[in-house]
């Protein structure tokens, strides 16, 4: 085969491969073909990925989908209908549904500081984290890193309803829709649900940027993803 038929045969291939998500780092692909003046046939087999998917009781069935493994789609070629290669596997896509009871409320979103009044003097929350640790919104910040979902808000929530680690999507109309983690609690949220209220709060750095901070709204959306850690 002449140099330039292989240059084009390998772009090909690699063209199509790209187009679908597969890169080729360090690998190149080797036909033979004793006659130069001849051309050759390249077909390319896409194999889609299937998708499982993993059903998790604390998770409500509301709940936004959490895609746990990327899939990837396999491939092959075969060159003029007798040379067969095989490139690559395809790989499942893992997704987590949630089995669990739903998690949908309207009601009061406010702000607070861990200044606030009856607030601990080092910011300390009342709910330990999953490792175990205390979170202080002073020196540790107004975020916890969650294993799942990444950077959340922390909020102070009634734990009866919302236990420790539970995560919320909050949409007050007025912030960009954001998700929060359920580490802390106050007086005025277990009351407000005992009366069949939801009240939330959402930390911030200080009680002074709660007030400005635009959070206050008495009708936001609430919706759960995760029942507790």
């Amino acid at each position: 085969m002449s140099t330039k038929i292989k240059i084009s045969l390998f772009i090909s291939v690699l063209a199509i491969i790209v187009i679908i998500g597969y890169t080729m780092n360090n690998t190149g692909i080797t036909l033979k073909n004793p006659n130069k003046d001849k051309t050759g046939t390249i077909i390319n087999e896409v194999k889609p990925y299937d998708t499982e998917y993993v059903y998790d009781e604390n998770i409500p069935a509301t709940a936004d989908k959490v895609v746990l493994v990327e899939g990837e789609n396999g491939l092959d070629y075969t060159y003029d209908g007798l040379t067969y290669v095989h490139i690559s596997d395809s790989k499942n896509e893992v997704v987590k549904v949630g089995s669990g009871k739903a998690g949908e409320y309207k009601g009061r979103l406010t702000g607070y500081g861990p200044d606030c009044p009856g607030c601990s003097s080092v910011g300390n929350v009342s709910c330990k984290t999953k490792e175990g640790t205390k979170h202080s919104l002073i020196y540790d910040g107004i975020y916890y890193n969650d294993s799942t979902y990444g950077p959340l808000r922390i909020l102070a929530a009634d734990n009866s309803e919302f236990p420790c680690g539970t995560v919320i999507k909050v949409d007050n109309g007025i912030l960009d829709e954001f998700y929060g983690i359920v580490l802390d609690t106050g007086s005025t949220m277990r009351k407000a649900w005992n009366e069949g209220v939801v009240w939330i709060d959402l930390a911030f750095s200080s009680q002074k940027e709660a007030l400005t901070g635009h959070a206050t709204s008495l009708n936001t959306n609430f919706s759960v993803q995760r029942w507790g850690f």
